[in-house]
């Protein structure tokens, strides 16, 4: 077996169990991952939005908030769990896309 089908299988294996960071907060009921904030849980947190992370929490918004495709918020676990796969595979998929076109340019520049 080679080293990039090792690989792949290895990639696979972690999409597979990302639900897990799903199910197991609310398994635990533990509430959201840590650092994955936004700046609601901030506020209940600590009682502020520091100035800087409200502008920043601005600046971008994420094309699957939440891992989870638009108008999921209230499905079920096993629904949530399968956008969570999806969104890996997508976020997998353009990592290597890149990947591969900059290894080519940088193929091209040395030869």
């Amino acid at each position: 077996m080679t080293l990039t089908r090792k690989l792949w299988i290895g990639i696979g294996a972690l999409i597979a169990l990302s639900p897990l960071g799903l199910i197991l907060p609310d398994h635990f009921k533990a509430g959201s991952a840590w650092g994955e904030w936004g700046t609601d849980e901030i506020q209940k947190m600590t009682g502020y939005v520091p100035q800087g992370f409200q502008q920043l929490s601005e600046l971008w918004k994420a094309p699957m908030p939440d891992y989870a495709f638009q108008g999921w918020e209230g499905k079920d676990i096993i629904q949530l769990s399968l956008a969570y796969v999806v969104s890996a595979v997508v976020g997998i998929a353009i990592i290597a896309i890149f990947s591969l076109l900059i290894g080519k340019g940088l193929a091209k520049k040395h030869v």
